[in-house]
């Protein structure tokens, strides 16, 4: 019987081939790029670009830039964020720069310092 990918939060997947998993105690220094989905619960600082759907957990925290196609927030960011389709803040989520995307969901607790571009251009 082959392993299934069990979902965590927000329906994000926890594994599986077409998800990048990077775990609560890693730390990546220098730019960081994926062609599939990201779940990154560990830090990274420099520059993320993930082509598919950024999930950040609770303990996840990015340093940098970062543009994704649609993103569910619930750790920290410190940098500008931008994002194609659907941004979620959840409650635990905290972004300190600007972010851009074509809609945001912001759930009560969820919190940005910055400026806030949302729709298309």
């Amino acid at each position: 019987m082959a392993d299934t990918p069990k979902a965590g939060p927000a329906g994000a997947s926890t594994g599986g081939s077409n998800t990048c998993v990077i775990s609560k105690d890693t730390l990546i220094e220098g730019n960081f790029s994926a062609e599939q989905d990201v779940r990154l619960d560990g830090v990274i600082k420099g520059e993320v670009r993930c082509t598919k759907r950024l999930v950040l957990g609770e303990t996840g925290k990015i340093e940098g830039k970062v543009s994704a196609e649609s993103a569910v927030i619930m750790g920290t960011i410190k940098g500008e964020l931008h994002i194609q389709d659907l941004l979620q803040l959840k409650s635990t989520a905290l972004v300190d720069g600007n972010l851009q995307a074509k809609s945001i969901l912001v759930e009560e607790g969820g919190r940005y310092l910055g400026e806030c571009r949302v729709g298309t251009k």
